[in-house]
């Protein structure tokens, strides 16, 4: 399995996370369609700060398709806060567990 960590910090960032809770079940169902989906997580890392966003696929392919996906929601939702781009990591998950 692959992940993508996309974590936002900076102009715009505690805006598009209000944005974002607001239309939670909108990106849930969006990321749900990722090709090889296995787990999406959003969190804020603080109030006053913006947060992250995981993902979690079978494959890089999936991965590289939910990129393009939160970045083209951002561009059509939320071009108007004019947040800074995010901080992408990516790799192959060693452990991932769950209840």
């Amino acid at each position: 399995m692959d992940v993508v960590v996309r974590t936002y910090t900076g102009k715009g960032s505690k805006e598009l996370f209000s944005l974002l809770e607001e239309r939670k079940d909108e990106v849930e169902k969006l990321l749900r369609q990722t090709k090889g989906f296995v787990s999406y997580t959003l969190a804020r890392s603080s109030e006053s700060d913006g947060g992250l966003s995981m993902t979690v696929c079978q494959d890089k392919v999936g991965i590289d398709e939910s990129v393009r996906m939160a970045k083209d929601w951002i561009a059509k939702n939320a071009a108007h806060i004019g947040v800074d781009p995010p901080r992408v990591s990516m790799g192959k998950i060693i452990i991932h567990a769950t209840k």
